[in-house]
């Protein structure tokens, strides 16, 4: 296992540039949606900017309400929308250079912008601030829509994309040419008035699906992050039975709907969202860099010159672009960096806090010699009734549960550490879903029950946990009590024993059976304790003894079943600093008691409902 600071390092290295790649995803949709927005104004110059705004708001909230239904059941829009787009504005860039002035075509020449510069001075560099959000946006119309190999988004932009871009801009700048006083709103007024409305129309549509990319992409990014433990606990939906990328986060949409729209309403300008954009892209650009810079070193292991020379290009024209943008920090650029800010703060206290709980259980579980010490009654009045102890730890005893039987005086007859585990997949079958194992001797009564879910499997929608798993319970005490009785020549056809024995096993014991479709292999020769028993060799003695245990299990559910939650509570030492208590004591504090609970998560009834609390100090 890593140590704390190695991991706390590579976790450092994803945080980083990712809430930089959350605020650019706040900025952008703002940014477009009141850019296309922002066409009913030229066709219409006296109407007030604020219709503009509260026409950009109402598409944002639109757009958000939406995210539910997910990218896969709109997503074959968007393709044609963006392929209409990108032929418009090429149409429309020809056009404009036949029309008004094809000299601009010399611009493609890098003499023009040495003497751009020359000329105008720091204003001239400043400017590189706008001019840099020509070249972006554009990726976003790609991102996490249909997960699109590389081959095919290299062709899109090689064929369709990069040449439409070229010849829109160079279209606007022979318009400009002979409109001068139009440098505000040259790209409308450049459109041709017989198609001015389908193109804002498909320009609306195109901001929209843009806006979408960076939605999903925000939501992917928040998904890696609750992965690697780097942000609280939210809820995530997965949309489509095809992608896993394709998730909806409920808390995640909401609040960056309210950011977008504080943004559109507080700035109502496209100059000072401009900026606080053409900020939140270049950091992205140059955190990106970076991280590239160590796959490169790290994963590719690419040699040195090459990745010398992937640095040096990049890395200046890339910090010529941001020094541009440093000058327009107080002109809207400082918002990308208040909420990059805030989100790096809530990522880095979340993992630390998470990081240092899961150490303190690994560090502190209970060893079996212990747990053999204390005997069957573990020390404590056994009384009727299971006790589901819940634990993230799939191995070994929680200290939770040593905090427990120290504390009070009683403990269940029969003890079940459950442990929820959610695979990548799409679902697990029923029958492969649970996993069960004894903990020490049969008269102990301690069992491990791990539950397997897919994404799309919802624990919360499983009524029939309880029961699903004390068939499981059932079945396996079956199954150990027949596979104790086997001989050491017979432990090679284990399997097939078992496959020969299922019909039998499902008819005894009407009650406490399993359904046909549960796997009758969850029980392998390792998971049993102990393997073979001399004295159950018998066949008789073996069956006596598992419809004991059975009767005794089943009279301990009907007593009742009782849910145990373990909850650590982790404060800062009182001698600790002052930041470190208002991190811990407070925003950690503040992020769990907001983000879902455990109870929630497990779906477990509070009346049967018993959460163990214990304070860890860091």
């Amino acid at each position: 296992m890593r140590s704390s600071s190695e991991e706390m390092e590579m976790t450092w290295n994803f945080i980083d540039p990712n809430k930089c790649g959350i605020m650019d995803g706040g900025e952008r949709q703002t940014f477009w949606i009141l850019s296309a927005a922002g066409g009913i104004k030229v066709d219409h110059p006296g109407m007030s900017n604020d219709i503009v705004v509260l026409v950009a708001v109402i598409i944002l909230v639109g757009l958000f309400s939406m995210q539910h239904y997910g990218t896969d059941r709109v997503g074959w829009l968007f393709a044609p929308i963006v392929l209409l787009w990108f032929l418009l504005i090429g149409g429309i860039g020809i056009f404009n250079i036949w029309k008004y002035d094809s000299s601009v075509l010399k611009a493609f020449s890098p003499v023009y912008i040495y003497r751009y510069f020359k000329r105008g001075g720091r204003d001239g560099w400043t400017s590189l601030g706008g001019i840099m959000l020509s070249i972006t946006g554009t990726e976003a119309l790609f991102a996490d829509l249909g997960h699109f190999p590389v081959s095919a988004v290299q062709l899109a932009f090689t064929v369709v994309v990069f040449p439409c871009l070229l010849l829109a801009y160079s279209g606007q700048a022979a318009y400009l040419m002979k409109n001068q006083d139009h440098v505000v709103d040259a790209f409308y007024r450049s459109i041709p008035d017989s198609i001015y409305w389908p193109v804002f129309i498909v320009a609306t549509a195109a901001a929209i699906v843009a806006s979408q990319a960076t939605i999903s992409a925000t939501f992917s990014i928040i998904k890696q992050a609750l992965a690697l433990g780097c942000f609280p606990r939210v809820k995530v939906v997965h949309t489509s039975k095809k992608f896993l990328g394709q998730i909806y986060i409920p808390d995640i949409n909401w609040v960056l709907m309210v950011l977008c729209i504080a943004v559109t309403a507080g700035f109502k300008n496209q100059s000072q969202i401009g900026n606080a954009y053409g900020t939140a892209v270049v950091i992205v650009m140059l955190a990106t860099t970076f991280m590239m810079i160590l796959i490169m070193l790290l994963v590719w292991r690419c040699h040195w010159i090459l990745v010398v020379i992937f640095t040096g290009l990049s890395v200046v024209v890339e910090c010529t672009y941001f020094s541009s943008v440093i000058f327009k920090v107080d002109q809207g650029g400082w918002v990308p960096l208040v909420i990059a800010a805030a989100f790096l703060i809530i990522m880095y206290v979340w993992h630390y806090g998470t990081v240092k709980r899961y150490e303190f259980e690994m560090h502190s579980k209970v060893s079996m010699a212990w747990i053999l010490g204390l005997g069957p009654s573990l020390g404590l009045v056994r009384v009727p009734g299971i006790g589901l102890v819940y634990t993230e730890l799939a191995s070994g005893v929680p200290h939770i549960f040593s905090h427990f039987i120290t504390n009070l005086p009683a403990i269940h007859s029969v003890v079940v550490f459950v442990c929820v585990k959610y695979l990548p997949v799409y679902t697990v079958p029923e029958e492969e879903r649970f996993l069960v194992k004894r903990i020490g001797p049969k008269s102990f009564h301690m069992f491990r029950c791990v539950a397997r879910y897919g994404y799309k499997d919802l624990h919360k929608k499983d009524d029939d946990f309880e029961k699903k798993l004390f068939d499981n319970l059932f079945m396996f005490v079956r199954l150990e009590s027949m596979m104790e009785g086997c001989s050491d020549s017979d432990e090679y056809s284990l399997y097939s024993q078992t496959e020969q024995s299922r019909d039998c096993l499902l008819n005894d014991n009407g009650g406490n059976t399993a359904s046909s479709n549960m796997d009758l292999t969850i029980s392998s020769v390792d998971s049993i304790v102990p393997v073979k028993s001399p004295l159950l060799s018998s066949g008789h003695t073996s069956n006596q003894t598992e419809l004991d245990e059975l009767e005794f299990m089943n009279n301990c559910r009907s007593a009742g079943v009782v849910h145990i939650l373990g909850n650590t509570v982790v404060r800062a030492r009182r001698d600790s600093r002052f930041y470190k208590k208002i991190a811990v004591d407070y925003i950690y504090a503040f992020l769990r008691k907001i983000c879902r609970e455990n109870s929630v998560i497990f779906n477990v009834p509070h009346e049967s409902l018993l959460n163990v609390g214990q304070i860890f100090y860091v």
